[in-house]
């Protein structure tokens, strides 16, 4: 990754822009419960749930009733949303490495078909918003199920609740760290004031890379910080890409991609290294496959890489993009690989034949900085830095696809382990916010007899004061009432 200098470089949401050298945000206005305490979500629930929500929220009623779901007035502001997305659109900047032809790239991508919906507009709350490090590095959102999502803000990774409609810090990182553990093979150290510039968070496991090469492991579970560490003390240290996965043996492994032009393995039990693979260039990003033998490895490159996760030889090369790469995934068979990159599109690939990409996959105006496949490999779903995020229909080879249109940096994008939720965190001086997308259902009777199951799971797994279950049956009320059914 080309290293980005900033010294002293700080977690504040309203400078971001200045950061990466935008233009003012023309939605700046006063608002009223922008930083409320998170809280205040729990404390006297009015019996209607649209009473008792924060004014800076918008729901699925109120956007089918023609609120902005972003809450952006658009009636107050001197220009339509349409004239602002033309204006966008012509002078959004698209960070680059490499010079190409656009109209060549043009040619080789797939003719797609957009207005389709697969996830329905759920919710958006600004109690919780996303907060960026790095321009290029947008892993800060993570769904451990369609009720939890993981977020950074500031220097807080934040728990939100979508079913109680509820955050909760569960990492500081301003603070001194200090591992809990102390393990004979492992290099643990205390550190202070990490900046995170990238996360991940899977089996109960929350991982975290900071600016200066830091990785951070929490269990959930347990307070306080198992292990924490500087992988390198390189002058360009950034940690650009966590990953959490379990090998062919079933054991839980950490990964760690930096500019250092390593990728490390650790054990998760232990936190000892147990694998170190060197590379030319940078690496931005990397991903295993579902049966744990193969990596994706991604960086300042226009080559991307598939090398054998235990030996770190490298079975195949995938040549096709024309600047860097930041972002893969893998579908849940294991024979195709998505790849992204600052040439604003996504290339798919067939593992049993590397030769050349199945498809190209094209963003609207900018790099394409996060992927992520459904767990049952109906669709991918593909973010650019800033305003769309793209949902694509596998089945239909990709050429049927859902394009969500907003305004804001894009943080990162999330599915739930059930494929029922995506998530999309912004980053925005005024606007920035958690958005939540519900997958489309026809059954509807069906899909309410399972909410309500789940409802009684949760009450018995977490039996709560009275005033919580009042707080639990509200938010189930809501989901009722905001059309999930």
């Amino acid at each position: 990754m080309a290293y980005y200098h900033n010294d002293g470089l700080e977690y504040v949401g309203d400078d971001y822009y200045d950061v990466v050298d935008f233009e003012d945000n023309p939605f700046l206005e006063p608002e009223t419960q922008r930083d409320a305490d998170l809280d205040s979500v729990d404390s006297d629930f009015d019996d209607d749930f649209e009473l008792s929500k924060p004014k800076t929220d918008t729901s699925a009623v109120e956007a089918r009733n023609g609120k902005d779901i972003q809450g952006i007035p658009w009636e107050r502001l001197n220009f339509t949303r349409d004239k602002y997305r033309e204006t966008r659109l012509k002078q959004y900047k698209n960070y680059e490495n490499l010079s190409r032809s656009r109209e060549e790239l043009d040619k080789v991508c797939l003719q797609v078909e957009k207005g389709k919906t697969f996830y329905e507009f759920q919710f958006n709350t600004r109690l919780v918003k996303s907060t960026i490090l790095h321009f290029q590095l947008r892993n800060l959102l993570w769904a451990t199920s369609k009720h939890d999502v993981y977020l950074m803000q500031n220097y807080s990774v934040m728990h939100w609740s979508s079913l109680l409609r509820r955050g909760k810090e569960v990492l500081n990182v301003a603070k001194p760290i200090a591992p809990t553990l102390k393990q004979p093979r492992s290099s643990s150290e205390s550190l202070s004031r990490v900046q995170i510039s990238t996360m991940a968070v899977k089996e109960n496991w929350l991982v975290a890379g900071g600016f200066q090469g830091e990785l951070i492991c929490k269990h959930l579970s347990q307070p306080g910080v198992e292990f924490c560490t500087k992988v390198t003390t390189d002058e360009n240290a950034i940690t650009n890409a966590v990953d959490i996965y379990r090998n062919q043996n079933g054991l839980m492994r950490i990964t760690t991609a930096n500019n250092d032009a390593l990728v490390r393995v650790y054990d998760a039990e232990s936190f000892a290294c147990v694998n170190r693979f060197s590379f030319d260039w940078s690496i931005n990003n990397t991903s295993v496959s579902p049966d744990g033998k193969l990596f994706a490895v991604l960086g300042d490159s226009t080559e991307c890489l598939i090398i054998d996760t235990h030996s770190g030889k490298v079975t195949g090369s995938l040549k096709g993009h024309l600047d860097y790469s930041f972002a893969s995934a893998w579908h849940p068979d294991g024979q195709i690989l998505a790849t992204g990159n600052q040439d604003t599109t996504c290339r798919l690939w067939d593992i049993r034949n590397l030769s050349k990409s199945l498809a190209v996959l094209k963003g609207n105006m900018g790099a394409i900085r996060a992927l992520r496949f459904t767990s049952d490999g109906r669709f991918l779903a593909m973010a650019e830095p800033a305003d769309f995020v793209h949902v694509f229909d596998t089945e239909s080879g990709y050429v049927k696809c859902q394009e969500i249109d907003i305004f804001g940096e894009i943080a990162g994008i999330s599915l739930s382990p059930d494929a029922e939720a995506l998530f999309v965190g912004v980053a925005d001086r005024t606007y920035g916010s958690l958005l939540e997308f519900n997958r489309k259902h026809y059954n509807r009777i069906s899909f309410a007899l399972t909410l309500v199951a789940e409802f009684c799971i949760l009450s018995l797994r977490e039996p709560s004061g009275v005033s919580g279950q009042r707080c639990d049956l509200i938010a189930l009320r809501s989901h009722f009432r905001e059309g999930d059914f």
